[in-house]
């Protein structure tokens, strides 16, 4: 029999015997059997002295080249035994049908959150809740709040200007004159937004922050409406038990004018070695008071027929109370493991 005859038998032998293999056990006995020292391949290369004289020289080099095709063989079906070894024992540990575990999602910033909460603890009393542009004139950020370009309250703004009368709001007080202008009385707004003043960045400032405006003008309002409401708001936020106390202060757009604070939420108003509050058991929030006169005036507004009430907070210090965080500038360094707490 011809070399080429012999070796094509002996491939279609070790083919069929590959593919009777069906674990690794069965595999390398076929690679013993047909490669091994004592294998089919080495009866043949033993043959080669009996070939006739043509198929010598190129005996070797025909033989090397039918084992490589095997070897390549033998590899590749071991891959395959070995990706089906896997599979199979991806199936008996687990289960493909179970759901898979939810990805993880992202959380509302205690920003967002406390706007939320404010926006619709107002919204339940009647309020809207209207928004308002970041750039404005000086005349809706000052001249229309009572606030002349000679009077001294104007420097504590500190704003950045952008022309010589166009400014990036410092709070969201514009918004009572648009909603005046545009408005007969009664009207009942509130107006979260950011702001900007030339502050420097430490755990209690920045240069841009968020801000809640409430307005409410009607006929018959009085300063007892604006403690009840607020009463009201500051229980919603740190709990029923809060209270809350009103201190004169003096804001040009109102008058009478009042700080409001609240009552710790951490110590509970009993001071004392309380970080939060300096062991005065006192919050400061911001500042409220009814609407001047002048203002309402300068809308059209009848003053010996409407009355208003109107307030500012900062909701950045509202969250820090809230939440009990120490220092405003993790608000915005965008930690997601300090965000994550609040999902």
């Amino acid at each position: 029999m011809r070399l080429e005859d012999e070796l094509r038998e002996l491939r279609a032998r070790f083919d069929a015997a590959l593919e009777r293999a069906a674990d690794p056990k069965h595999l390398d006995e076929v690679r013993v059997s047909f490669l091994g020292r004592s294998g089919e391949v080495t009866t043949v290369r033993r043959g080669i002295g009996k070939l006739p004289g043509d198929e010598r020289p190129s005996a070797g080099k025909t033989i090397n080249d039918v084992v490589a095709s095997m070897e390549a063989a033998l590899g590749e079906r071991e891959g395959a035994l070995q990706r089906a070894r896997f599979e199979t024992s991806l199936s008996e540990s687990i289960d493909v049908t179970f759901p898979a575990p939810p990805s993880p999602l992202g959380s509302l910033h205690p920003i967002r959150i406390v706007t939320n909460d404010l926006c619709g603890y107002f919204e339940r009393h009647g309020f809207a809740v209207v928004l308002g542009p970041e750039i404005e004139p000086d005349y809706y950020n000052f001249d229309a709040l009572n606030i002349p370009a000679d009077h001294p309250a104007r420097e504590g703004f500190d704003s950045f200007y952008l022309t010589e009368h166009l400014l990036l709001r410092p709070h969201t007080s514009p918004m009572q004159i648009r909603t005046m202008e545009d408005y007969p009385p009664p009207v009942a707004v509130v107006v979260p937004g950011k702001c900007y003043r030339r502050d420097a960045v430490d755990a209690r400032h920045s240069y841009m922050f968020h801000q809640i405006e409430g307005l409410l003008v009607a006929k018959d309002v009085h300063f007892g409406h604006l403690k009840g409401t607020l009463t009201g708001m500051c229980r919603k936020l740190f709990g029923p038990d809060q209270a809350v106390r009103f201190r004169p202060s003096y804001f040009p757009f109102t008058e009478p004018s009042a700080e409001v604070d609240t009552t710790c939420p951490r110590c509970r108003g009993a001071g004392g070695p309380c970080r939060m509050c300096s062991g005065s058991g006192w919050i400061e929030l911001g500042g409220s008071g009814m609407v001047h006169p002048n203002v309402l005036q300068q809308m059209e507004y009848d003053p010996d027929i409407y009355s208003g009430w109107a307030f500012g907070f900062g909701i950045e210090r509202l969250a820090l109370v809230r939440y009990d965080i120490d220092d405003i500038r993790r608000l915005f360094e965008n930690q997601p493991e300090f965000l994550a707490q609040f999902s």
